[in-house]
């Protein structure tokens, strides 16, 4: 795979971060409060740079591809996952400038990407899994479309 990091100590921390991504996504998966969809996401852009094993293993895992897949193929994300992730990225944001960040340039590069980070994931597609209906016929929600109609 070409995106793999050539310097080994970065292959390594890669790695590191994507495996430490991956126990957070877990943990979201049957904790409500922590969003699994982007940990598992930047997880396997971790891996696509420091193993293709591994990367392998987390897009083809039975628990974890119905979370990457919808993105992987454009159909976005879950609403719940971007409120949450919008909400926890801002909560921390504002945390770190108000108690821990002083330099007001720091401060001010903080919310800068912020607000880039909430930006890019209003733009992104609502995902919906597919739902069966009583005629048989699935409806699924891609986009920002009322639905799409599939044969069942």
């Amino acid at each position: 795979m070409d995106k793999v990091h050539q310097k080994k100590w970065v292959r390594v921390a890669f790695l590191i971060a994507g495996s430490i991504l991956v126990g957070l996504g877990v943990v979201g998966i049957f904790l409500p409060i922590l969003p699994t969809t982007p940990f598992l996401l930047l997880a396997a852009a971790c891996y696509a740079r420091s193993s293709e094993r591994f990367y392998q293993w987390l897009l083809n895992h039975r628990w974890f591809e119905t979370y990457l897949r919808p993105y992987r193929e454009g159909k976005g994300i879950p609403m719940k996952a971007k409120v949450l992730s919008i909400t926890l990225i801002w909560t921390m944001i504002l945390f770190s400038i108000l108690l821990i960040i002083h330099p007001l340039v720091v401060r001010i590069l903080l919310i800068l990407i912020a607000a880039g980070v909430t930006l890019y994931l209003l733009s992104l597609p609502n995902f919906r899994k597919s739902t069966p209906t009583a005629n048989g016929i699935e409806t699924q929600g891609e986009g920002k479309s009322k639905g799409v109609l599939k044969g069942g």
